[in-house]
Parts: structure tokens; C-alpha cells; sequence
């Protein structure tokens, strides 16, 4: 159970503006990164159900390498991409406010 002090704190986190510009901000940006990712990958089967042959072409005369592989390799490698610029925004501003955020309500 909640003591009534610490339903009081929870109030006035809640309250703060900051902490609304929190949500706001982190929200928004990870429903954006969350929507690239799913275009890329969405990309990638749409290339995969409708255009098979093109993947299937060689880089090069020669090569065994098809166009398939360094492109489904940039779909992992895009997804490591955006999980560090999630996690770099995250610790720089979406870490300073929380340290401002804990401040205020101490």
C-alpha cells in the first residue's frame, strides 16, 4: 500500500511540467523511430514478395553475393542505428530531465 506521502509525491511528479514534457518528448520520439523501422522493414518484405529476382541479383559479373545480402543486412544494421539514437537521446536529454524533474520534487 501507498503511504499518503508517497501518493503526494507521485502527485506532484505528475503535475510537473516537466515531467509532461518528459512523456511528451520520449513518446514521440520512439513512435518515430518505431515507425521508420517499420517502413524499413516493411520495405524490405514488400522487395522480398513482389520483386524476389531483384535481390536475387549478383552485386558483380561473377560475385555469389546477391543484392539480397548487403540489403538485408543494412535492415538488421538500421535497427541497431536507431536503438543508439534512441539510447544517446536518452542519456543527454531525456536523462537531464529526469535529474530535473527529481530535483523539483524532492
Amino acid at each position: 500500500m501507498s503511504t499518503d506521502a508517497e501518493r503526494q509525491l507521485i502527485q506532484r511528479i505528475h503535475t510537473n511540467p516537466k515531467y509532461q514534457e518528459l512523456k511528451a518528448k520520449r513518446s514521440k520520439f520512439s513512435w518515430t523511430l518505431s515507425i521508420m523501422m517499420f517502413f524499413i522493414y516493411y520495405a524490405f518484405i514488400m522487395i522480398v514478395a513482389f520483386a524476389p529476382k531483384f535481390l536475387g541479383t549478383k552485386i558483380m559479373a561473377g560475385s555469389v553475393i546477391s543484392i539480397g545480402i548487403p540489403i538485408g543486412v543494412g535492415v538488421i544494421v538500421s535497427a541497431f542505428v536507431l536503438t543508439g539514437i534512441y539510447v544517446a537521446r536518452a542519456n543527454t536529454e531525456f536523462d537531464e530531465l529526469n535529474r530535473q524533474i527529481k530535483e523539483e520534487t524532492k
